[in-house]
């Protein structure tokens, strides 16, 4: 079933169906217990009004004075009925009532021990037999009876039925009633569903940009991470189209020069010198946005990346490119500090920021990390000349073009603080306590 409103009901229905008549057996059985129980009972009643109204001569003759006291033991076939029998299992007293019928034959019980079955009489009729075993003192002498009284068990099935068929009813109404219910119930539960899906189809045919309604807490992080999710993609087509048009831009102002110098410089070398300057200032511009472009940024649904792991890669890799300089590097920072990002993203801002460090410093370099008001603050520093107060300043001020960027700190830091800015983080310059420059990653963290 592709419905999750039929998988619930379907569910719902099968667990009820079979509650309904676990409770139904349960009930007929208790049922037929206590009437069964009521039964013996008042048999029972009518064996000792039985021995209540018996006499034993001398000689061992029963009889019953006046009667027995039930009306029903003195109408033929009234389904009521009663004998005694003595020790030999021979008949002392029946019952009127038992006179045109044949009732099961009476076990000769021990005194004090009585019996309660269902037997079945001579022409396959049901019976219920209450026993009861005793001795009956005449004198010196006792004489064994067993009083017995049989209900027909016809009326105790007709009473099981009726209940029975009343039973089933009012159970099949309640099943029904609470079918009725549940299927309300579902349909304002799903409701919140319903809505999100509505939500979904306006955003795929243009008529929405979020999803805007109030949902309950089970949904609400669903919602919210859609949300981010289509900011996220937003953003992210954005940034295509900008570095589309900044790249249009930015390359339109080298193919000017180099068509202008082009038709003025007569000297080859000297045209050779203006092709190469403005082809590498080119492929600056092509790299800066290539790597501005793929920054995947914030997103609620990126797997946190462990920061210690990547820093130590970089910096294994650049003690390797610059060997020559024999860089010591310390890297002071919790293994269990996690950055909330793309791991490409990670390693290219990490890369560049080392490499500049690894480049400038005279010998020494540092990486610290720590939380600040619940970010992650990465700061990279080296003991180099550092970066002058008005090369800061400007290197603050840049925008998106690359043709802003100051030899030694361009495209790097450049793409850097673009990919830090797409986590709606920053990157910030200033002067190292060992002499150089320090530059600092403001980033979201995963604790």
């Amino acid at each position: 079933m592709r419905s999750l409103n039929a998988r619930i009901t379907v569910g719902a229905g099968v667990v009820l169906a079979v509650f309904v008549a676990l409770s139904a057996f349960a009930l007929e059985r208790a049922f037929r217990d206590s009437a069964r129980g009521a039964r013996q009972e008042r048999l029972l009643a009518q064996v000792y009004l039985l021995m209540a109204a018996a006499e034993v001569d001398p000689a061992g003759r029963l009889s019953l004075a006046g009667g027995p006291s039930e009306p029903r033991l003195a109408l033929p076939s009234s389904g009521l009925y009663a004998a005694i029998v003595d020790g030999r299992g021979q008949v002392a007293w029946r019952s009127r009532s038992s006179l045109t019928v044949q009732l099961p034959a009476v076990e000769v019980l021990p005194a004090g021990e009585q019996r309660f079955a269902e037997v079945s009489g001579g022409k396959g009729e049901e019976y219920f037999l209450q026993s009861y075993g005793v001795y009956w003192m005449t004198g010196n002498a006792s004489h064994p009876f067993t009083f017995a009284v049989a209900e027909d068990l016809v009326p105790f099935y007709q009473q099981l039925n009726l209940y029975r068929r009343s039973l089933w009813t009012w159970l099949g109404a309640m099943a029904l009633l609470l079918l009725i219910a549940q299927s309300v119930i579902l349909r304002w539960g799903l409701a919140p569903l319903r809505r999100v899906a509505d939500e979904l189809t306006r955003l795929e045919q243009g008529e929405q940009e979020q999803i805007t309604g109030e949902y309950p807490t089970e949904l609400k992080g669903l919602t919210e991470n859609l949300n981010t999710l289509l900011v996220h993609e937003r953003a992210q087509q954005k940034r295509y189209r900008d570095a589309l048009a900044d790249l249009a831009h930015s390359l339109r102002t080298p193919l000017t020069l180099i068509r202008a110098e082009l038709q003025q410089i007569d000297s080859e070398t000297a045209r050779v010198h203006a092709l190469d300057e403005q082809v590498q200032r080119m492929d600056q511009i092509v790299a800066y946005h290539l790597q501005r472009a793929a920054a995947s940024g914030r997103s609620a649904m990126t797997v946190p990346q462990a920061l210690r792991p990547a820093v130590d890669r970089v910096v294994r890799a650049l003690g390797k490119a610059h060997a020559e300089k024999a860089v010591q590097a310390e890297v002071v920072l919790d293994p269990a500090m996690r950055f909330r990002g793309d791991e490409g993203d990670l390693t290219e801002m990490l890369g560049n920021v080392l490499d500049n460090a690894f480049k400038w410093c005279r010998g020494r370099v540092r990486v610290r990390a720590e939380f600040r008001d619940g970010d992650l603050a990465l700061t990279v520093e080296d003991d180099g000349p550092g970066i002058a107060p008005a090369d800061i300043e400007r290197l603050g001020e840049r925008g998106v073009r690359a043709d802003r960027s100051v030899p030694g700190h361009g495209i790097g830091l450049a793409v850097t603080r673009d990919i830090a800015e797409a986590y709606g983080g920053r990157l910030s310059i200033s002067r190292s306590p060992i002499g150089g420059a320090a530059i600092t990653l403001t980033l979201p963290a995963a604790r």
